[in-house]
């Protein structure tokens, strides 16, 4: 997601469907949980995989530079949706934080979307994605940081400061995620990803931000270790 410009009035309508549409299934997957949750979150990777290998056929012409584009994909994807997957079986202690990746993805792509749109001003990064603003990249810092107040366990004075970083690194994570997206279509030269979900595109362009998240949690499940014991 992203700050771009609002869709047209003809297609409102065809996004909100999709939209609640989107949320109605994750939902049941979540509430029937076992299988069924690592069904869909299967469902999903497959599905972001398949459209990451569109991609790559238009952005490399040799067959063994789409090959490490593939290998690329399935670390990235796989890794990113294994450890959302993984986190359900593990239990709630696993599981609230990436409950809690969500809310914090999808406040960052509301307030990138309302305050760029609102504010304006210079872009993030035009060769890219040509909407996105340092203005929107603000706005999706503060909703993020102001979700990880509103919903943290507590919020005793000294851990507040904490927090606020932690929901700012939380959007730019995500942002970042957006961009390589943007960067991955730009070379392919698409707009969208794919057009599984009408009037939203692929689930790569829905689903970018949230993966880079779990990409990065994962990669700091990995490796933590390590570092604390050096």
């Amino acid at each position: 997601m992203s700050d771009a410009v609002p869709p047209a009035k003809s297609d409102l309508l065809t996004r909100t469907l999709s939209g609640l549409a989107m949320i109605a299934v994750a939902f049941a997957a979540f509430w029937l949980g076992g299988y069924f949750f690592l069904t869909f979150v299967t469902l999903i990777a497959v599905g972001v995989l398949w459209e990451w290998w569109g991609l790559s056929r238009r952005i490399a012409a040799r067959r063994i530079d789409r090959i490490v584009w593939m290998i690329a994909g399935i670390v990235y994807v796989g890794l990113s949706c294994a450890m959302f997957a993984a986190s359900y079986f593990m239990g709630e202690q696993a599981l609230l934080p990436a409950v809690f990746a969500v809310l914090l993805v999808a406040a960052t792509d509301i307030g990138a979307y309302f305050v760029g749109r609102t504010v304006g001003g210079p872009k993030l990064w035009p060769r890219i994605s040509p909407n996105k603003t340092w203005s929107g990249l603000g706005g999706g810092m503060i909703a993020s940081a102001g979700v990880t107040l509103l919903l943290a366990p507590s919020n005793p004075a000294n851990g507040m400061l904490y927090l606020v970083f932690f929901g700012c690194v939380v959007a730019i994570v995500a942002q970042a995620g957006d961009l390589f997206e943007s960067r991955m279509k730009r070379l392919a030269g698409v707009k969208d990803s794919g057009s599984l979900i009408p009037g939203h595109g692929g689930l790569f362009d829905r689903l970018d931000g949230l993966l880079a998240v779990q990409f990065a949690q994962a990669l700091l499940m990995i490796f933590a270790p390590f570092l604390v014991h050096r």
